[in-house]
């Protein structure tokens, strides 16, 4: 009997440390899997730039917003751009930190409508690294992009006329113990 309890207990413990385990694997897990699939708005990841653009023409808009407990302004440098459709584009994304120290930030991004997100292809992009401003300073981040010419054979996306990208700036987990007392309106950066 107390063989059988033991081995109930080793089973039970093998259990929970493996949903430990995924518990802490969970949010790689998902950010891969919306990065391979195009789920919820994620860019696809290219290893090059495109090879092939088509006359076919779409519009791409850019949104930037900021976290409140980040004391940052950040904006595209322009709003939109219409580009032709597998032609390479590059646009800048200014941010300026308004604290009295450095802070460090980490954007996430998305894609709208979702059903765009698998044709919209980030070749370089700022997102998910860690991003440090020392107080008072102002940087420009590229994104390197293009949307693949497959989204004109996709019955359900020849109708899109425009795209939107959007990046959303966080304070980082290491730099939360910071405390910074920022202007209200220095939290949101327009489009």
């Amino acid at each position: 009997m107390a063989t059988r309890n033991g081995r109930t207990a080793l089973a039970l413990g093998g259990v929970a440390a493996v949903m430990v385990g995924l518990s802490f694997a969970a949010v790689p897990l998902y950010r891969l899997f919306c990065q391979v699939t195009g789920f919820a708005g994620t860019p696809l990841r290219a290893d090059r730039p495109s090879d092939a653009a088509v006359a076919d023409t779409i519009v791409v808009r850019f949104s930037a917003t900021v976290q409140s407990q980040l004391p940052w302004t950040f904006a595209p440098e322009v709003p939109s751009l219409r580009l032709p459709i597998g032609e390479n584009a590059l646009v800048s994304f200014r941010a300026h930190n308004l604290a009295a120290q450095p802070l460090v930030g980490t954007a996430t991004f998305n894609v709208t409508p979702e059903k765009a997100a698998p044709y919209f292809a980030k070749v370089q992009c700022f997102c998910f690294s860690e991003q440090r401003l020392a107080a008072g300073e102002t940087v420009e981040m590229p994104v390197a992009f293009y949307v693949d010419p497959a989204i004109l054979q996709d019955p359900g996306t020849r109708d899109l006329k425009t795209i939107t990208l959007s990046y959303t700036f966080f304070r980082a987990a290491d730099a939360r113990d910071q405390r910074v007392a920022a202007p209200a309106a220095s939290r949101t950066a327009t489009n």
